[in-house]
């Protein structure tokens, strides 16, 4: 009887151990929520991490909230609220609203499911942290950095005593907020400077300098850059100058330098080597390092740091930007 009880319970324990081994082998499926599909970053976003779980074999969702707060949150509540065989092993967010989605993050904490914060800095990452053991963080640019690289270009830019018209991102947006900060860190005082606010995207640019455009102050301000706190603003920006009926007009404001932030290759750096802007800040994607690192984390249970940063860099460099100032004709830029 007894060796018939060893025998029971020795298979017992090497099913476990089959199953344990099983489990651990199984293929991860994480979620990303990115905040819109009018974005060429945030489509580079959505690319880094598709390269990134093919190669470490992990399944992947993203969604896109559209620009809208509530629809991201609901978005990721419903997929944590649903089936549990159904849920991700991991959610990476980039949020759309300035609190990082708080009750969202919390809601995942308690299903067990690990949070990582992309392009962000959410007050609540170390107060979860303090709590559960799942894998919680967050991995951004320094955005203020991102504005310091902003302001030192547009220094180099402005000319002849002119200001600077500049679209920022939405007011709400810690992002924004924070380019906006390093840039003033940066850019000389003397130096005046127009804000406009936009939603990251090119059409929502083109409207609010169109709207600018109508107020008779936009007539009596001198402008030598047009800045954006990103690309596709830039280029919206451009848009609506190039619709003025008056050619002089028009000619007057196509002639500025423009510059933005993001510098995805095929857009940004693009649009800088053919002359479109003048310059960008190059902002390497966070979401593939944040995948690898979730990877690791549910992988192996080690902690990753509560905090890491991808580093953004100017493009052109600013020591070949200043000859280049005002060059409307397509340049040439060495990496």
């Amino acid at each position: 009887m007894k060796q018939y009880t060893k025998g029971v319970l020795s298979g017992t324990i090497d099913g476990n151990c089959a199953k344990e081994r099983a489990s651990s082998m199984k293929k991860l499926r994480f979620l990303v929520s990115l905040m819109t599909r009018e974005n060429d970053y945030q489509l580079e976003q959505a690319a880094a991490a598709t390269q990134a779980a093919a190669t470490l074999g992990v399944d992947l969702q993203i969604l896109f909230a559209e620009n809208d707060a509530i629809t991201q949150g609901t978005q990721i509540l419903r997929i944590i609220q649903g089936a549990e065989s159904l849920r991700p092993d991991a959610i990476l967010c980039e949020p759309v609203g300035g609190p990082c989605l708080p009750q969202v993050a919390r809601a995942a904490v308690a299903a067990g499911i690990p949070w990582a914060i992309l392009n962000r800095d959410a007050d609540y990452i170390a107060e979860l942290r303090r709590s559960t053991k799942v894998a919680i963080f967050s991995v951004s640019p320094d955005q203020k950095e991102v504005g310091r690289i902003q302001g030192h270009q547009l220094a180099a830019l402005v000319k002849n005593g002119g200001g600077v018209l500049h679209i920022q991102g939405p007011s709400e947006n810690a992002a924004a907020k924070d380019r906006t900060a390093g840039m003033q860190m940066t850019l000389p005082p003397t130096i005046p400077v127009t804000s406009l606010r936009g939603q990251w995207t090119e059409q929502s640019a083109h409207r609010c300098v169109d709207s600018w455009l109508r107020l008779n102050t936009s007539q009596k301000t001198v402008i030598s850059v047009v800045a954006a706190q990103n690309d596709a603003m830039a280029m919206g920006a451009r848009k609506a100058f190039s619709s003025i009926g008056n050619p002089a007009e028009r000619d007057k404001w196509l002639r500025l330098p423009y510059t933005g932030c993001d510098g995805v290759p095929k857009t940004g750096q693009s649009w800088v080597r053919n002359g479109s802007l003048a310059a960008t800040v190059v902002i390497p994607p966070s979401a593939g390092r944040a995948l690898t690192m979730m990877v690791q984390a549910v992988q192996t249970g080690a902690r990753p740091p509560e905090r890491s940063f991808v580093t953004p860099e100017s493009f052109p460099p600013l020591d070949q930007l200043a000859p280049r100032a005002h060059s409307s004709s397509p340049v040439t830029v060495q990496s």
